[in-house]
């Protein structure tokens, strides 16, 4: 076989520590499969990134985009908090646990 997964960069210095994929059905249908990954922050960077939830958006099981789902961690260069994990709820709603803050917050989709 000669099949090469394609190679999703998220940056330089960025933990992504907890990863979720997408199946409950709180969230409008484009989210179904997709991948959340909690990414803990870049620390010893001069420019610090991360401290933030991704998305991964996936078609016909390939990976195919990314974008920033959920962020705030960090404030300028001062993170006050560090997502650690992602898990998906019976009801479909999300929760990120914080090991800076040591809380866990709730996102949940409120429609249109």
């Amino acid at each position: 076989s000669d099949y090469i997964a394609p190679v999703m960069k998220l940056g330089p210095h960025v933990a992504p520590l907890g990863l979720a994929f997408y199946n409950g059905t709180q969230f409008p249908a484009e989210y179904q499969g997709d991948l959340f990954i909690a990414e803990r922050g870049s620390w010893n960077r001069t420019d610090k990134i991360g401290y933030r939830i991704k998305r991964v958006r996936f078609e016909g099981g390939e990976a195919v985009g990314q974008q920033v789902f959920a962020e705030g961690w960090l404030q300028g260069q001062e993170d006050w908090g560090r997502p650690n994990d992602v898990l998906l709820m019976p009801d479909g709603a999300l929760l990120v646990s914080d090991d800076k803050s040591n809380t866990i917050f709730r996102i949940s989709y409120v429609g249109d």
